[in-house]
């Protein structure tokens, strides 16, 4: 796949995974945690702000779909997001344990952050080829 094509696809399925696990624990975390067995945190407002969070990502990540290159500038937020969620994960994970139901989410996210951190390069490169390798010179 080109890279033209793959990069606001990679975007796109990234919406649709954060804006989905976004809104299945706004609204229905209960539900899921219930499911698989984890004692819930004691008020669901920290479940939702984190689940509201990754709704707003999810539109960002649909602008950057529709534009990828002018919206090139809004990748680094969302490796940060993927940085910041796969450390606390991966630092629980192998220090103190923490329920199953997160680690799939981190090996997900690792693999969107190398994702994004590839697209982010990939737009770097093209956006340089597109002015050309001239170099300004003054006086």
């Amino acid at each position: 796949m080109k890279t033209e094509r793959a990069i606001p696809a990679l975007f796109v399925v990234a919406a649709l995974y954060d804006g989905l696990l976004g809104a299945v624990f706004l609204f229905a975390g209960g539900v899921v945690f219930q499911w698989l067995d984890v004692t819930p945190p004691n008020h669901f407002g920290y479940v939702q702000f984190p689940a509201a969070l990754l709704i707003i990502f999810a539109i960002m990540f649909m602008a950057i779909a529709m534009n990828p290159t002018k919206n090139r500038n809004l990748i680094p937020y969302g490796i940060l997001l993927k940085v910041a969620y796969c450390s606390v994960v991966a630092f629980y994970w192998l220090t103190s344990g923490l329920p199953n139901m997160w680690k799939p989410f981190c090996v997900c996210d690792f693999i969107f952050l190398i994702f994004f951190v590839w697209a982010w390069m990939a737009l770097q490169k093209t956006r340089t080829q597109s002015h050309g390798d001239t170099h300004r010179t003054d006086g």
